[in-house]
C-alpha cells in the first residue's frame, strides 16, 4: 500500500521585546534563576496583567508580511492546565479570536515552489522552565521565562514530506528574523516547533490520527523526527496496530520519537475569555503605522534583484534567504564587483566555507568590500578564477587584502601572448602523442593540452588566451 504523509506545524516564536507580554520584567536570556520576574509572572494574588503594546506591533508586522487578516478585535483567553512551571494554573493565550488569521508562506523544494497556507497566529505568554541539572532528587523551577511574549504560528496540514516541513520552517524562520520580530536563537528557545504528523492511504480524503512531536529546536531534528515518526506510524498500521493521538518527544541520540502523554483536545483546557484583559482593539491608523515601518520583504527584494542586477530567479531566491546575506551581496556589488560574479562567489566558495566552519554570513572574515576587490581582479584579468579561489582562502585565513596577496605571492596572470605562445610551443613539442590524438578527432586531447599549458605556466597563464593560441596552432 502507498501512504501519504500529512504534516502541519505550530511554531512558537519568541518576540524581541525588552519586557514581557503582561509585565515590565525583563526578557533577557541567561540571568540567574527567578531574578527576572514581576508579581504578574509569579501569580501573586491581586496582580493584574497589562498588555505590552510592542508585542502587538510585532504581531501586526507578521500579519502584514504574510498577507493575512489582522483582526481589528481579538480576545485573550485562559488555557487551564496544571504544571509546576505555570504558577497561575493557566496560560493567557488566544483561542477563538486570534490577532492574525490566514496568510501564506511560499516554499521551494528541489526547484518546485509550493504555497503553504496558515490557519492563524495568536499571542500568548510562555511558561517557566523546570530545571533538572544539579538538582539531585528534585526539580527546580525557574520563572524567568514565564510571561515572555510568544507568537504561535499555526499552519494548515499541507506539507507532504519531511523536506517540505523543513523548507517551511526555514522560510518562516527567515521571515520572522528578516522583519526583526524574533532573534531566531533556536538554542535559547526563541524559535521552536511542534510538528503534527499523520499518515493515510494514498487517495484517502480523511486525515489519519495525528501525533504531535514537541519542542524541536533545529531544522535537522525536524527532518529526523518526521522521518522517524512516519516510519513508525506506517509500520504500526501495517502490523495491525492503531495510532492513538498523542504528544511525543524526539530523542536525538536514538533518532526516534517516543510517546510522552496522550494528546489533549481544546475542550480539555477549558478555555474561557480572560476577565482581567479587555478585548485587543487595533485601529486602522495603528496598522498603517506598522505597515510604513516594515522593511522590504524577501519576495519583493527577490523580484528587485532579478530586475536590478539581471541575475536568475534561483540566484535571487538564494541571496534573499536571509537579510544579512542579501545585504552582503548588495554591498559587494556596490563596491564595484559584477553582480553575476558576486552571486556566484557568495553562493559558491563563500557559503561553502561558512557552512564548513558552521558560521553565519555575519561572521564572515572577508568583508563585502574585500570580496569585491578580489572579484575585480578576476574581471580585469589580473588573476584567473582558479588562482582567485586560492587568494580567497588566504584572505580568509590572514585577513590580508587580495592585492597584497597577489603582489606578495607573485600570482598575477600572464597575458603576454608572446610568453604564452612560447609555453605552448614547448608543450606541443613535448606532447606529440596528444597532438596526434587531437588531430585524429579526440576532443579530450585538447583539454589535456590546455592542462599541460596551465601547468607549465604554474597556473598564471590566461586560460582564454591559452585556448585561443592553442586552437590556432593545432588548426
Amino acid at each position: 500500500m502507498k501512504w501519504e504523509v500529512v504534516i502541519g506545524l505550530e511554531v512558537h516564536t519568541q518576540l524581541t521585546t525588552k519586557s514581557k507580554i503582561f509585565s515590565p520584567a525583563s526578557t533577557a536570556f541567561g540571568a540567574a534563576p527567578n531574578t527576572q520576574t514581576a508579581v504578574v509572572d509569579i501569580a501573586l494574588p491581586g496582580a493584574l496583567p497589562v498588555m505590552n503594546k510592542s508585542v502587538v506591533d510585532k504581531a501586526i508586522q507578521f500579519g502584514l508580511a504574510i498577507g493575512a487578516n489582522v483582526r481589528r478585535r481579538s480576545v485573550f483567553a485562559r488555557k487551564n492546565y496544571f504544571y509546576p512551571d505555570l504558577p497561575k494554573g493557566y496560560q493567557i493565550s488566544q483561542f477563538e479570536l486570534p490577532v492574525v488569521e490566514g496568510g501564506a508562506i511560499t516554499i521551494n523544494v528541489d526547484g518546485v515552489e509550493k504555497t503553504i497556507n496558515l490557519t492563524r497566529a495568536h499571542l500568548e505568554e510562555d511558561a517557566g522552565k523546570s530545571v533538572h541539572e544539579g538538582m539531585v532528587g528534585m526539580t527546580g523551577i525557574d520563572l524567568n521565562r514565564a510571561g515572555t511574549p510568544l507568537l504561535e504560528i499555526v499552519s494548515e496540514p499541507e506539507m507532504r514530506s519531511a523536506a517540505e516541513a523543513v523548507a517551511y520552517a526555514k522560510a518562516l524562520y527567515s521571515l520572522v528574523t528578516w522583519i526583526g520580530i524574533c532573534d531566531g536563537n533556536m538554542q535559547e528557545g526563541s524559535f521552536r516547533c511542534d510538528v503534527n504528523v499523520s499518515v493515510r492511504p494514498e487517495g484517502q480524503k480523511e486525515f489519519g490520527t495525528r501525533r504531535e512531536i514537541k519542542n524541536l529546536n533545529s531544522f535537522r531534528f525536524i527532518e529526523q523526527a518526521v522521518k522517524s515518526e512516519v516510519r513508525w506510524q506506517i509500520e504500526t498500521i501495517e502490523d495491525g496496530g492503531t495510532i492513538q493521538q498523542a504528544t511525543v518527544l524526539f530523542d536525538p541520540d536514538t533518532g526516534e520519537t517516543r510517546m510522552m502523554r496522550s494528546k489533549e483536545d481544546a475542550h480539555d483546557y477549558r478555555y474561557f475569555p480572560d476577565p482581567d484583559l479587555p478585548p485587543l482593539v487595533i485601529s486602522e491608523e495603528w496598522i498603517e503605522r506598522v505597515r510604513s515601518e516594515l522593511p522590504e520583504l524577501p519576495a519583493a527584494m527577490k523580484t528587485r534583484f532579478e530586475s536590478q542586477y539581471s541575475i536568475p530567479a534561483y540566484d535571487a531566491g538564494t541571496l534573499t534567504a536571509s537579510k544579512a546575506l542579501a545585504a552582503y551581496f548588495e554591498a559587494t556589488v556596490a563596491a564595484g564587483a559584477d553582480a553575476k560574479l558576486s552571486a556566484n562567489w557568495i553562493m559558491g566558495d563563500v557559503s561553502a566555507t561558512l557552512n564548513r566552519e558552521e558560521k553565519d554570513i555575519s561572521e564572515c572574515p572577508v568583508s563585502a568590500a574585500a570580496l569585491a576587490s578580489l572579484i575585480k581582479r578576476v574581471q580585469d584579468n589580473t588573476i584567473n578564477n582558479k588562482t582567485a579561489k586560492d587568494v580567497l582562502r588566504k584572505m580568509w585565513e590572514t585577513g590580508d587584502a587580495a592585492d597584497t596577496i597577489i603582489e606578495r605571492d607573485g600570482l598575477k596572470q600572464e597575458t603576454d601572448t608572446g610568453a604564452i605562445e612560447a609555453i605552448i610551443d614547448g608543450v606541443l613539442a613535448a606532447n606529440a602523442g596528444m597532438v596526434e590524438e587531437f588531430r585524429a578527432g579526440k576532443e579530450k586531447a585538447f583539454n589535456a593540452l590546455v592542462g599541460q599549458c596551465m601547468k607549465a605556466s604554474k597556473g598564471k597563464a590566461n586560460p582564454a588566451v591559452v585556448n585561443e593560441i592553442l586552437k590556432q596552432k593545432l588548426a
